[in-house]
């Protein structure tokens, strides 16, 4: 019985970037040994135990066969005779393929260290098109590692796995899943940018597909294509280090505009209550998380008017606030204002303009606040107010509150 610690753990201390979890290949074992030293169970679809005291994973070595679509289309084999070098050769890309010895030697049969030193992603071997999973964890490898390039080869791989349908057969959490990840990687447009080449996108994402080569006024948008602009959207969202609901919630933010009728464009007349019913389409195929659904949907709606804000008298931003839900979620109304100043500097030229509407509105919020509602509401009472007329009278003192506050 040998351990190799194996995979994005010896990848990161190659690259010298730090690693999270630690994954381990255990060659020459049985299920029964592990369990009689301790190590407890935990793999359903194949045999991976606990270690007794530090909790990570250790995996038998194990080979895979297909046997059907999908990600759940294998057969698992894992028996003592598997060596080192099959278990690594099921593995999805070369720099994923090594392993560490207890020594701290390198064990690399597929070359992983030589593409890691000419910054190229490429996969193990023609095993790779047997889960149409690794094209989603290929396009995000791209958005951490957004200086390594794609094997010719391995991009010809991808879209003939596209072609053959296998993306089809993706489940809904795991493309979620990797989607959400991608996202929160350094640079979030590398994933559309390989997912888009090799056609995968306009099979999962066909909402965001179609935004390349749809124009608009350059007067707003000196970049002028929208997917490009959508492009500019997702990285100033990583630059300013944002959260996962705002990041999807710029994904979505201008997916109407895919819709727009070709006689009247450049112009998006309209396209803000496109985008939220072409997110909802999304939301519902893919199961987006609530928080992030509710997000991306206020935005979509908004993000018009949160721009125009600086032009809004107090009536008006209490309007805005109010259709936003800020008072019930002050906190995510900070992140629509995250979102939309994602929006407005996703831009060319635009990149480090300042985004005075952000900083209006949150003084907006924090003076409409900062209203005793309660009390406000005992002397609506009072003088015989309900229901409604109550709700007004809190309303018209918030508006005034905004008025003395410079409103």
């Amino acid at each position: 019985m040998k351990t190799y610690l194996v995979g994005g753990a010896v990848r990161d201390r190659l690259l010298g970037r730090p690693s999270g979890d630690r994954d381990w290949v255990v060659v020459g074992s049985t299920p029964q040994a592990m369990g009689a030293l301790g190590y407890m169970p935990v793999g359903k679809d194949f045999p991976v135990f606990l270690h007794p005291q530090t909790k990570e994973e250790y995996a038998l070595a194990r080979t895979e066969r297909k046997s059907g679509h999908g990600y759940h289309g294998f057969q698992v084999h894992a028996s003592p005779d598997v060596t080192l070098e099959e278990d690594l050769a099921r593995r999805d890309l070369t720099i994923n393929a090594m392993a560490q010895d207890d020594d701290g030697h390198v064990i690399d049969p597929y070359g992983g260290q030589r593409d890691l030193r000419e910054r190229v992603l490429r996969h193990v071997s023609p095993a790779f098109a047997e889960d149409p999973v690794r094209i989603l964890r290929l396009a995000r490898f791209a958005a951490r590692f957004h200086d390594f390039g794609v094997a010719e080869d391995t991009v010809v791989l991808m879209r003939k796995m596209v072609e053959a349908g296998e993306v089809d057969h993706l489940v809904a959490e795991r493309v979620w899943q990797e989607l959400a990840r991608g996202l929160m990687e350094d640079k979030p447009s590398r994933m559309f940018e390989v997912l888009r080449d090799c056609g995968a996108l306009a099979r999962l994402l066909p909402e965001v597909d179609r935004l390349w080569g749809v124009p608009q006024r350059a007067d707003y948008h000196p970049e002028v294509d929208t997917g490009v602009h959508l492009m500019m959207v997702m990285d100033m969202s990583a630059r300013l280090h944002t959260s996962l609901a705002v990041r999807y919630a710029c994904l979505g933010h201008d997916l109407g505009k895919g819709t727009t009728p070709p006689d009247v464009l450049p112009r998006h007349l309209g396209h803000e209550g496109r985008s939220a019913l072409l997110l909802k389409q999304v939301n519902e195929r893919l199961r987006v998380p609530v928080d992030c659904r509710e997000l991306a949907d206020v935005v979509a709606r908004e993000h018009g008017n949160v721009h125009r804000s600086d032009a809004l008298n107090a009536p008006a931003v209490l309007r805005l606030l109010e259709r936003c839900d800020a008072f019930r979620k002050p906190q995510r109304f900070r992140e629509i204002l995250q979102a939309c100043e994602c929006d407005a500097r996703g831009r060319l030229g635009l990149q480090d303009e300042p985004y005075p509407q952000a900083e209006r509105l949150s003084l907006a919020l924090d003076i409409a606040l900062a209203v005793q509602t309660a009390e406000v509401s005992a002397a609506a009472q009072q003088r015989g107010l309900r229901g409604e007329a109550i709700g007004q009278a809190i309303a018209q003192a918030r508006t005034e509150a905004l008025v003395l506050g410079g409103f």
